[in-house]
């Protein structure tokens, strides 16, 4: 249970599988129609939100913000890589022909995949080795969607990992990656399976069986809070497959984690000297849904836990953060979880304390959540105090962008290679002569008016094929100007020494170092400045929630072009980032959840006329004209401002839009959209009635003027798969 965190700020619950209990046998029932009577037949089967629960924005102006996604799954598994040349649909296909279960010779139930440092002697020989199931008449891989509170940390202390995987939970772009849907224990079950982590540039898939170690009857892993949900001990099982054995996973940087999990850039900061504008990269990381977590000092001895109910060289997610209105004034808190599943801060806005009681109930009910679960609620000031480092990852370091009043875009720079040893005496101890005669890389900062930091550079070790036997080492890079001269250096005995800076325009040379030779992944990444080149000014960078409405429509050109690759398209991941930025910018709507990537990718598919998985800037229009109606919708029928709509506010937003639905589908419809109480957050309600408004044009121009229309199978096929 150790050391460095990193997790997210986020919603409460990421459901990014649907659940086998969940009943959809209604949703047959959906009419389907034709788009704008166009001949083109499209999908209208519109994802609602799964983010069940609360997103929380800190701030309700947000400056508009766009990242190059180097992690979206289409892209990034291309070249995905098979440890130990392991195939996972052969070797199932080969079990299920020869009526046999899975066993991993190359990671035996044994105890050389536990480790032999791991335990005692004694316990290493009592440890058994379990499949699902023989311990569930039922088991399954995913029970109700993932979320954290799945998650409680066994025997091994791996709290690291299982931080990093808690805030992986709350960020469904990069989760899909970590575990494929083609899994399970109902059809197919093979006793196999297999999950995706990110190794050094490459995405790697990992197979295992599912046999699981028991040492006295208990899990020796994690262990899930349903009794019979196996994702998290099967997907920490295949991570110790990675990384060499269970023994290697206890005790290890959450920043690791992270990066394997993400295949992303992480940043740490020092917390009992934290940056000046923290706060500020905090409501940044927040806007672009980043992984977040933190970790206590390890100084003390590790796992102890003291009397406020925090524990010492501990890591934990951060999975939220929000500005609230308390007695006469403001107060930012913090939600953080703990790996355990249980042990909370017991001081101020911990579950129960008295700074609630001067919330007001609407709020209290929506945030707190009063469960022994690990998750709790601490001021900043507080945060600042009980923890020593804040992690912060992304695919790119958009976290930095705050403060920036331009549009700004990362690229990023890859190269692999083996460094030659540069001798690390001390800071700027070096010679010209031995800086020039390493292996340099030449980096041309453009011209870029900006006061935040516009470069970051990742140095990443890469070890062997038994990465844990490799030894510790300082590893770094320096940054020189002219005559190379160093301007600035980092080193570290990390894994992955990464640092940010704000570089004026010029030309650098950036040289990995060490005291010995070591092949490297060196990542460059670089802020640009990316608008219309025809325009003589930039756009407005803030777009406030109460534009005029005779402004609104010349309003989304500017927020199209700051999202739009090359300013021509946008992609279900550029529309997610856009309207949780621009859209979900008012507290209260965003207290009902933030647009998930699978609603925005139904949204699309609504508006895609060119079945191309991209807007333009006319379809995107169409879009923004129906987003700026239902938001005047929503806000005139949210009477109590709760952030959600009831049945009966449902029905009447969708009559004063103009469209028809009897009491049963008004019924359907909350049941589809809604939460367990029937209550439709805003991105829910935008999802409900983009797909109400399309189906009922599409079943007008088809019927044209008929009762009701006919088409071929195959038209019926098309209409239903697209989404």
């Amino acid at each position: 249970m150790d050391f460095d965190a990193v997790t997210a700020l986020g919603s409460a619950r990421c459901s990014t599988i649907p659940s086998a209990k969940r009943d959809r046998s209604w949703a047959s029932h959906t009419l389907l129609g034709h788009r704008f009577g166009l001949g083109k037949l499209i999908a209208i089967l519109v994802c609602p939100s799964q983010e069940r629960g609360t997103m929380l924005a800190p701030g309700s102006a947000l400056t508009l913000e766009r990242g190059w996604q180097t992690a979206r799954a289409a892209e990034s598994l291309q070249n995905l890589k098979k440890l130990n040349n392991q195939d996972f649909s052969r070797l199932r296909a080969q079990c299920l022909s020869q009526g046999l279960l899975f066993e991993d010779a190359t990671f035996p139930a044994q105890v050389s995949s536990v480790g032999p440092n791991l335990l005692p002697e004694d316990k290493l020989r009592r440890i058994q080795w379990k499949r699902p199931t023989e311990l569930q008449r039922n088991p399954c891989l995913v029970v109700d969607g993932i979320s954290r509170f799945d998650i409680m940390q066994g025997e091994i202390g791996d709290c690291w990992m299982l931080a990093a995987l808690g805030s992986l939970t709350l960020q469904k772009q990069f989760l899909e990656n970590v575990l494929p849907k083609d899994q399970g224990f109902q059809d197919n079950y093979a006793g196999i399976f297999h999950f995706r982590f990110w190794q050094y540039g490459d995405w790697v898939d990992v197979v295992i069986d599912d046999r699981l170690p028991f040492l006295n009857g208990r899990y020796l892993s994690v262990h899930p809070r349903t009794s019979n949900e196996f994702w998290p001990s099967l997907l920490e099982k295949a991570y110790a497959k990675l990384r060499g054995s269970y023994q290697n996973l206890h005790g290890g940087c959450l920043s690791d984690a992270l990066v394997d999990f993400t295949g992303g850039v992480q940043v740490q900061f020092p917390l009992k000297d934290p940056p000046p504008d923290l706060e500020e990269i905090l409501k940044a990381a927040d806007r672009s849904q980043c992984l977040m977590g933190c970790s206590t000092s390890s100084q003390l001895k590790r796992n102890i836990e003291l009397r406020n109910g925090i524990v010492q060289g501990h890591a934990y997610t951060i999975t939220g953060a929000v500005k609230i209105r308390y007695k006469n004034g403001w107060k930012h808190i913090i939600r953080i979880w703990n790996p355990w599943g249980h042990g909370e801060w017991k001081g101020p806005w911990s579950d129960g304390s008295s700074q609630w009681d001067h919330v007001e109930p609407k709020y209290r009910e929506t945030l707190l959540r009063n469960k022994d679960d690990g998750e709790f609620w601490m001021s900043c000031e507080n945060f600042l105090e009980q923890f020593s480092w804040l992690y912060i990852c992304n695919s790119t370091p958009v976290f930095l962008n705050f403060g920036d009043q331009h549009c700004a875009t990362w690229s990023v720079e890859r190269h692999v290679s083996l460094c030659s040893p540069v001798r690390v005496t001390g800071r700027n101890s070096y010679s010209p002569g031995a800086v020039s005669t390493n292996m340099q890389y030449f980096i041309k900062v453009p011209d870029y008016d900006s006061k935040t930091y516009n470069v970051v550079i990742s140095l990443m070790r890469k070890h062997a094929e038994d990465q844990q036997d490799a030894k510790p080492l300082k590893i770094g890079f320096l940054i020189t100007g002219e005559n190379s001269r160093v301007l600035k250096e980092s080193f570290s005995m990390a894994r992955d020494v990464t640092n940010y800076f704000s570089l004026s325009p010029g030309t650098y040379a950036i040289v990995p170092a060490a005291n010995q030779e070591f092949e490297f992944l060196l990542r460059v990444f670089m802020k640009t400045q990316d608008y219309n080149e025809n325009s003589n000014s930039l756009p407005s960078p803030v777009l406030p929630m109460e534009v005029p409405k005779q402004n609104r429509d010349s309003s989304y050109k500017a927020a199209f072009l700051r999202y739009a690759t090359q300013g021509s398209v946008i992609d279900a991941s550029q529309l997610q980032q856009l309207l949780n930025e621009v859209i979900l910018q008012d507290e209260m709507t965003s207290l009902g959840g933030r647009f998930s990537f699978d609603s925005c990718r139904g949204i699309l598919a609504l508006m895609d006329l060119n079945s191309n998985g991209r807007l333009t800037l006319q379809e995107f229009g169409t879009l923004w004209r129906s987003l700026t109606k239902y938001m005047d919708i929503f806000s005139k029928e949210d009477r109590n401002h709760s952030g959600f709509l009831d049945v009966s506010e449902l029905r009447s937003a969708i009559q004063t839009a103009g469209l028809v639905a009897n009491e049963q589908l008004v019924r359907l419809m909350a049941l589809r959209y809604g939460d367990g109480a029937g209550r439709i957050s805003f991105s829910d309600f935008i999802c409900c009635m983009l797909r109400l408004e399309t189906v009922t044009h599409a079943f007008q121009n088809l019927a044209e003027g008929e009762s009701r229309i006919s088409m071929t199978a195959m038209e019926w096929l098309t209409l239903v798969m697209y989404t």
